[in-house]
């Protein structure tokens, strides 16, 4: 495999214009499917004095004395799960210990739920699942299982702790911090499916434990003041999702955003900032903490630089060089919509 390096120039990333960058995000289903989530979350929410933060991070924050209980799940995307029932067993799991990582939190444990037609689906599923919860040392310790559905899905919901003060949320960036993208560009193109960068399933249980470690120890040593891992929106998706819920705004330079070599792994900038990356994060950060928070990823073996810097205006523009466009516009409507 090559190995992939975060400054090498190929024909494919100069290709690229603001607008044509702006039109694949905002057309892509995983950033559009996202809306439906404000109208749930009206008819759904509760207020709770012991629930710290809820919808809009990547997981629950639970009061437990000076400890945080951080819960979440995810359900993995139908389109996956036709394609290869293996990765989205796979997936299932990273996407969930991911969201606790992402909150400056350790996961503890898993459940899941699946449905399926068959044995065959049952095995392929179960041994994605088993193959991910070993190598990043998180149990699934339970769930519940249909095997006669007439459909097949895979939902996983994680369970994680934190130190309450150490906890890293979505909603606390601020104008004039630093954003950060944090990726690992040694890995490919998922074969079964193009928008997925798989940067995991090649590597051993100590590296992707240690690169999933580095959140908590920024999170420990206070250098961020907002974080989200890199989901299915791919990386200017899940920022302007940061963003909206910081009711900020940011200013990217499309041309600073670490990318593997796109000619020899076939695909173009506008399939790289859609994708979903197995290991990726996007932060933002008091400027005199950079350095720090760049260092530890490169000490993980992950790419991370600053790719921009948020503002006050709650717009998300993306440029390169001269060109310029507003890819979200907050105050006119958002991203969740929450």
């Amino acid at each position: 495999m090559r190995k992939a390096s975060a400054g090498r120039t190929s024909m494919q990333s100069d290709t690229y214009t603001t607008a044509s960058v702006a039109e694949a995000v905002r057309k892509y289903d995983g950033v559009r499917r996202k809306k439906a989530i404000g109208s749930l979350v009206k008819t759904l929410h509760i207020e709770n004095p012991d629930v710290v933060a809820d919808y809009g991070e990547d997981a629950a924050v639970i009061r437990q004395g000076n400890t945080a209980l951080l819960l979440a799940a995810d359900g993995i995307w139908s389109q996956l799960m036709e394609k290869d029932q293996h990765w989205a067993g796979y997936c299932a799991i990273l996407v969930n210990v991911h969201d606790i990582a992402a909150m400056g939190g350790r996961p503890l444990a898993l459940v899941d739920v699946l449905s399926a037609g068959g044995d065959t689906i049952i095995e392929q599923v179960s041994a994605g699942m088993h193959e991910a919860a070993a190598a990043f040392n998180v149990p699934v310790v339970g769930g519940h299982l249909h095997p006669d559905a007439p459909y097949n899905v895979i939902d996983v919901s994680v369970l994680g702790t934190a130190e309450l003060d150490n906890v890293i949320y979505s909603s606390r960036a601020k104008e004039g911090n630093a954003i950060i993208m944090a990726v690992d560009l040694n890995g490919r193109v998922h074969p079964s499916v193009p928008l997925n960068w798989d940067s995991v399933t090649m590597k051993d249980a100590p590296v992707l434990q240690k690169q999933l470690a580095v959140m908590k120890e920024l999170g420990e040593r206070r250098l961020l003041t907002a974080g989200k891992d890199i989901s299915n929106p791919g990386v200017l998706g899940t920022l302007g999702m940061l963003l909206e819920a910081s009711s900020m705004g940011g200013v990217v330079d499309l041309t600073s955003l670490p990318h593997p070599d796109f000619d020899a792994h076939s695909i173009t900038f506008e399939q790289w900032v859609r994708m979903y990356p197995g290991m990726g994060f996007i932060l933002t950060a008091e400027q005199e903490n950079v350095d720090d928070v760049c260092r530890a990823f490169r000490m993980a073996g992950m790419a991370s630089q600053v790719i921009g810097t948020v503002t006050g205006d709650r717009r998300l523009v993306i440029t390169k060089g001269e060109d310029s466009t507003v890819l979200f516009d907050f105050s006119a409507g958002g991203i969740t919509n929450i």
